[in-house]
C-alpha cells in the first residue's frame, strides 16, 4: 500500500473528486490537514457497485469521468455510477465526446458487454448545473494488446447539436452552420438536434455542439464547442459556434492518428496496464490535453507512467507522405507490465 503526500490547496471541485474515490473504493485513507494545504491519501480497493454522486458545478461531468474511465475495468464489482452537475462546458470533455470516442476506444481493449453504456439522462450547463448522467461499465482481469497503427480514411461525420432552455432554433441554425463548412469534403453527415425541456433541460440555458468524425478502420476524431455560460463573455450566435466547431473537426482530422488527443492520455495508460505483449498506437502530435490540465503535457504523462510502472514508450516519428495525410504522426510502442485484476469476482 502506498502513502501519498503532496502539497494541496483543495478547490470545491477537487474537493468533490477526493469524495468521489472514497465512495467507489474501500479502506482509502484521506487526510487534509487544518489550513487545507497537504493532503495524505492511502488507497484503498476498487470495489465499485452501485454509486451516486453530485459533481461540483465548478467543472463538468467530464473531468470525473475521465479518471473514472481509467479506473472502472479493475474495480471489484461492476461500477455502476449517476453524476449530477453540469454535462456540457468549455473547459472538460463533453458527456458527448467521451460517449462517442472513450467507449470505442475501451472496447479495443476488450472492455464490453451488454452494461457497458454511458446514458445522459439531463442536460446540465454552467453556472447552475442540473444535469444526470449514468456511467456502466463491466470489470475485466487482463486487457488485449493493442495494434492500431492505420487509421483509415474518413467516411462519416456524425454530430449533436443541443439545446436547453433557450429557442429549439439554436440547434438547426448550429446544424445548418455546421454542414455549410463539412458538406464541401464528405456527403455522408448527419447532425442530431437534442432540446431537452422540463426538468432534463437543468437550471441554466445553453446549447453546443459535438462533432465525431468515424474512419474506414473503426477510428473515432472529435471536436466540440460549447456557448459562454450564462452572464459571464459576450453572446455567442449559433452560426459562427456550428462554423468555428467544423473548423475544430477538420484540424482534428488533419492532426489524425488512431487516437483523437482527448483520448491520447487514456490510450496510453490502457496499453500500460495491457498483457505483456507489444501495444502500439499511432497518435497525431503529441498534445497538450491531459485529463482536463491544459498547462500538463503528455510528456509529463509518460514520466507519470514511468515512475509508478517502470515503463518506457519507444516513439518514433512519422513524417506526413503518400501513406499519411495531414500532420506528422508519433508511432507510440510499449511492452504492457501484465497487470491482471485480482480483485474481480469470480462466479
Amino acid at each position: 500500500m502506498r502513502l501519498i503526500c503532496f502539497l494541496f490547496s483543495p478547490t470545491d471541485f477537487e474537493a468533490s473528486f477526493i469524495r468521489l474515490l472514497d465512495k467507489i473504493t474501500n479502506g482509502s485513507r484521506i487526510e487534509i490537514n487544518q489550513t487545507g494545504t497537504t493532503l495524505y491519501y492511502q488507497p484503498g480497493l476498487l470495489y465499485g457497485g452501485s454509486v451516486e454522486h453530485d459533481c461540483s458545478v465548478l467543472r463538468s461531468i467530464g473531468y470525473y469521468l475521465e479518471s473514472l474511465l481509467c479506473l472502472a475495468p479493475f474495480m471489484k464489482h461492476p461500477l455502476r455510477i449517476v453524476l449530477r452537475g453540469v454535462t456540457n462546458d468549455q473547459v472538460d470533455p463533453s458527456v458527448d465526446v467521451l460517449k462517442a470516442t472513450a467507449l470505442p476506444l475501451l472496447k479495443q481493449f476488450g472492455i464490453d458487454g451488454e452494461s457497458f453504456e454511458l446514458k445522459i439522462v439531463r442536460r446540465g450547463m454552467p453556472p447552475g448545473g442540473g444535469g444526470e448522467v449514468v456511467f456502466s461499465c463491466p470489470v475485466r482481469k487482463v486487457l488485449k494488446p493493442l495494434q492500431l497503427t492505420d487509421p483509415g480514411k474518413i467516411k462519416r461525420i456524425r454530430g449533436m447539436a443541443y439545446s436547453v432552455r433557450v429557442s429549439p432554433q439554436m440547434a438547426n441554425r448550429i446544424v445548418d452552420s455546421a454542414r455549410s463548412v463539412l458538406n464541401k469534403f464528405l456527403p455522408d453527415i448527419y447532425i442530431y438536434t437534442d432540446h431537452m425541456k422540463g426538468i432534463n433541460s437543468g437550471k441554466s440555458p445553453g446549447f453546443g455542439l459535438s462533432l465525431v468524425a468515424e474512419t474506414t478502420n473503426g477510428t473515432f476524431l472529435s471536436a466540440e464547442l460549447a456557448s459562454n455560460p450564462q452572464g459571464q463573455g459576450a453572446a455567442v450566435l449559433p452560426e459562427d459556434l456550428g462554423r468555428n466547431c467544423a473548423r475544430l473537426l477538420l484540424e482534428e482530422i488533419y492532426r489524425g492518428g488512431c487516437v483523437d488527443s482527448t483520448n491520447q492520455s487514456l490510450a496510453l495508460l490502457l496499453m500500460t496496464l495491457g498483457q505483456q505483449d507489444v501495444s502500439k498506437v499511432l497518435l497525431g502530435p503529441l498534445s497538450p490535453f491531459l485529463f482536463s490540465l491544459s498547462l500538463m503535457i503528455l510528456i509529463e504523462f509518460l514520466r507519470h507512467l514511468k515512475s509508478f510502472f517502470q515503463i518506457m514508450f519507444k516513439i518514433e516519428t512519422k513524417p506526413c507522405g503518400e501513406e499519411l495525410k495531414g500532420g506528422d504522426k508519433v508511432l507510440m510502442t510499449c511492452v504492457g507490465i501484465g497487470f491482471s485484476n485480482l480483485s474481480k469476482t469470480l462466479k
